[in-house]
């Protein structure tokens, strides 16, 4: 049987990464959705290539564009937020993989989920957003949410043994530590952009790569592990492990330790929440462990990196706290790719904004959005 799949942003490099699976997995997936932010050239050639059954791009001024170059095809075409969430809910797909960047993939993520579709999430934002909520509805509506994300892919497979929360007594999520894993705290103030996008193991979009360069997308996914494995932030550990091998594992309370290893290749993830639960043949690199020959680990430096502590805490505040964490730091990282402010700049907004914060709204999806744009208007005025 055929499985329909939309692709919410497909022409980043988890969607590409997404249609080269699909290619290799014909005919058992039709691709029937596909949204882009402003790649209106890409995306016009997955239409092509494709077919879908609808496509749209967020940022409506390139709509005309997209209209153009996809000319004498049948794909009905949609702009801007309601047009991706229409993909996400109206495409006829069974399974919808999400990988929007940002909070702009919570809306289309969510209506996915209500409306009973299968999620391949690699939209983490989603999660620390509105973690209860999503929870909730794939719960009401019977939609299962299968991670992407190399370490939740990892911990869920780990999880086969054993899904009872009482037997799990760490979660150890693995990070690469970055490009400044090694570097002395005291050069931080003088690190470059060019340097932070230089991630030493995974090629991302920029985003992602300063979020691993400081560290905060560890705090994310710790925030994300909380909601998607129902386990408390105290059993959920951060280990350094520079050789990106060992994608994440699992401590059960006898002492027995499972780990999931691999090449360094998203692939591998999305075809695994793509085919769940069966595993199909796939022709990426093979893991060599006598040709890596060794495999190192550390704790993470928290006074290096202090945006794993903020992570904590607004995880364990719960509420819209984990909201405005990642509005504040959305803002931060963008303002330091623009190049006004510095890398150190970037904990210390998202710090500031938390401690600015006052919760006068509830975990209800409003809440959480008006949240998220009180965050985005204080750490856009900040330094």
């Amino acid at each position: 049987m055929t499985k329909k799949l939309a692709i919410l942003g497909s022409t980043g490099s988890i969607g590409i990464s997404t249609l080269k699976v699909v290619q290799k997995l014909k005919p058992s997936f039709q691709v029937v959705g596909l949204t882009a932010y402003r790649n209106a050239k890409e995306l016009a050639k997955q239409v092509k290539a494709f077919k879908p059954k609808m496509a749209a791009i967020l940022d409506e001024q390139f709509f005309p564009q997209l209209k153009a170059l996809t000319k004498g095809t049948s794909t009905r075409l949609l702009a801007g937020q309601e047009g991706v969430v229409a993909v996400a809910g109206d495409s006829g797909a069974d399974m919808v993989l999400t990988a929007i960047v940002g909070a702009a993939g919570l809306k289309p993520t969510l209506t996915a989920i209500q409306k009973g579709k299968d999620i391949a999430l690699a939209n983490k934002e989603t999660m620390v957003m509105a973690g209860e909520v999503v929870t909730h509805a794939a719960k009401k509506s019977g939609s299962r949410i299968l991670p992407v994300d190399s370490e939740h892919c990892a911990v869920y497979q780990c999880l086969a043994g054993s899904s009872r929360p009482s037997e799990i007594h760490k979660i150890l999520l693995t990070a690469s530590g970055g490009p400044f894993r090694s570097l002395n705290r005291k050069h931080f103030s003088k690190i470059t952009l060019k340097q932070a996008l230089n991630h030493p193991t995974w090629r991302m979009g920029p985003k992602i790569t300063i979020d691993s360069a400081t560290l905060m997308n560890k705090g994310l996914e710790v925030i994300e592990a909380h909601y998607l494995f129902d386990t408390p932030f105290k059993k959920i550990d951060i280990v350094i492990h520079p050789e990106s091998i060992i994608h994440s594992m699992v401590e059960y309370i006898d002492g027995s330790v499972l780990a999931q290893l691999g090449t360094t290749d998203m692939q591998i993830p999305i075809q695994y929440a793509l085919t769940h639960p069966s595993r199909g043949t796939s022709p990426v690199n093979r893991l060599d462990l006598t040709r890596i020959g060794k495999l190192h680990f550390e704790k993470p430096d928290r006074q290096k990196f202090p945006c794993l502590d903020l992570a904590y805490e607004a995880g364990e505040k719960g509420g819209t706290y984990p909201s405005v964490l990642n509005a504040a730091n959305e803002v931060a990282v963008n303002r330091f790719l623009r190049e006004e402010i510095s890398f150190n700049d970037i904990p210390k907004i998202i710090a500031k904004t938390l401690r600015k914060y006052r919760p006068l709204t509830n975990g209800t999806l409003d809440g959480i959005l008006m949240a998220d744009q009180w965050a985005r208007n204080q750490a856009a005025q900040l330094f």
